[in-house]
């Protein structure tokens, strides 16, 4: 009876140990435990593989979440710090975008002056040009024609006009080697006239226009 009690005893602790064992087997499968030395024949025999635990101690992970903030904070640092840099770069761009706009205007303000000045230029001249013209061919007309028709015209027109076509006389005789028509017209005008245009003549030898 006594074999039969410590036969059992027997089974029962050699139960225990196997079941033990498996136990602690399963649990360091799942990861549960770490028994991976004891165990790793085992594994290999059976040809398994025991999870690994991903739990860190909590020092790491505080350690681990702070370097992150650390990072976090210096890339946030970096990134107002370049935003303040294209801030003034925007600003530097804008103030040389008014001046260029400022320059730009004033050269174009310059532009439409000289052009200005150079059209007034030449509406002056031409009109300096076409009074030549038309000054000459008075004077060539009234050479050719008799010394009293062409007295006659002379006292009909401006002061001014008289001097001019007198003047441009003269410049034609001299030019083509002849005698001037001038004192002999002046002598066939009344004397008032003809004192008054030798006097013009003779203190404007420029044109009045």
């Amino acid at each position: 009876m006594k074999v039969k009690n410590v036969g059992k005893t027997i089974v029962l602790l050699l139960l225990v140990i196997i079941l033990t064992f498996l136990g602690l087997l399963w649990f360091d499968y799942l990861g549960v435990i770490s028994a991976k030395t004891l165990f790793n024949p085992v594994y290999q025999m059976l040809g398994l593989e025991a999870h690994v635990s991903e739990t860190v101690s909590s020092v790491d992970k505080l350690l681990e979440i702070d370097l992150d903030e650390d990072r976090f904070g210096k890339r946030l640092e970096e990134l107002a710090l370049r935003s303040e840099e294209l801030d003034h770069r925007e600003a530097d761009i804008s103030v040389q975008e008014a001046q260029i706009t400022q320059i730009t205007q004033e050269l174009e303000d310059r532009r439409i002056s000289q052009e200005e000045r150079e059209k007034t230029f030449n509406n002056v001249q031409k009109k300096y040009d076409d009074r030549n013209v038309n000054i000459e061919k008075n004077a060539r007309n009234l050479n050719a024609m008799p010394p009293d028709n062409a007295v006659a015209i002379l006292l009909q027109m401006d002061i001014q006009d008289v001097i001019d076509t007198l003047r441009k006389v003269d410049e034609i005789a001299e030019a083509e080697g002849g005698s001037s028509m001038v004192s002999y017209w002046l002598q066939l005008m009344p004397a008032e006239r003809a004192a008054e245009i030798s006097t013009k003549m003779a203190s404007k030898p420029l044109s009045l226009d």
